[in-house]
């Protein structure tokens, strides 16, 4: 496990070397996969890092639990709570058709907001965004286009849901956030595998295995996979 932090933190470094850049920031969430972005980030930039824990009608216990993470790993961080932004911007909308996907295409506006805010500080200091997303969620669009889907690196995007787990044990991370359920936290009570419809047990060993017991799982799987592929390429050019 050592020898995969060793590996990551050097991947880090060498692509904001590349990048001329300063440094690195990112959002903290309070759950899993921020968390062990933050802990690796650490130890590259002591100095030179940045978490933004940014609360758009956010549970409060996320934010406590950031905030817990945050001082035991003693990093510098600013809280940017983008709620009005939020707000406003729905009123400005102002649609009355509340039909087909409007419930996500609104939620959707939050991770939004959250990379904008991260691009700002990026831009400011020199620095780059570092997404969080992991190779379980990436495979199967379980992320916001040009939302937390936005960023600069992606260091945990080869990584499994149960590979981060095991990281953050070994990280130190504490157990309240490893334990916790995974939520995008989108909306209150909403929970990554309920939305999903997947266990994230079953979409790991599929995406390891390329079979599972469950003839459906595994076509529920695939079909997403399918969908959202345009999710994890850079926009489509005609070949002419």
């Amino acid at each position: 496990m050592e020898a995969l932090v060793q590996k990551l933190c050097v991947w880090m470094e060498d692509k904001v070397t590349e990048a001329k850049a300063k440094g690195i920031v990112f959002g903290l969430s309070g759950g899993l996969d921020s968390a062990v972005v933050a802990a690796l980030s650490i130890r590259i930039f002591p100095q030179n890092t940045l978490a933004i824990i940014i609360p758009c009608h956010s549970l409060e216990a996320d934010i406590n639990d950031a905030l817990d993470f945050i001082n035991k790993f003693n990093i510098p961080y600013k809280i940017i709570n983008v709620s009005k932004v939020y707000d406003s911007f729905i009123h400005l909308l102002n649609d009355k058709e509340k039909e087909g996907s409007f419930k996500l295409a609104e939620a959707n506006i939050k991770p939004r907001l959250r990379m904008t805010t991260l691009y700002y500080f990026a831009n400011k200091l020199n620095y780059l965004v570092v997404g969080t997303g992991n190779k379980s969620e990436l495979m199967i669009g379980y992320f916001t286009k040009y939302g937390d889907g936005g960023a600069d690196i992606l260091p945990l995007g080869n990584l499994l849901k149960s590979q981060v787990r095991e990281l953050a044990e070994y990280l130190g991370i504490p157990k309240k956030i490893i334990n916790k359920p995974p939520s995008a936290g989108l909306w209150e009570g909403q929970i990554d595998e309920k939305e999903i419809g997947i266990s994230y047990e079953q979409l790991d060993k599929y995406l390891k295995t390329g079979k599972l017991n469950n003839k459906i799982i595994e076509k529920k799987i695939q079909d997403k996979i399918t969908k959202s592929a345009h999710k994890r390429t850079t926009p489509a050019k005609p070949p002419f």
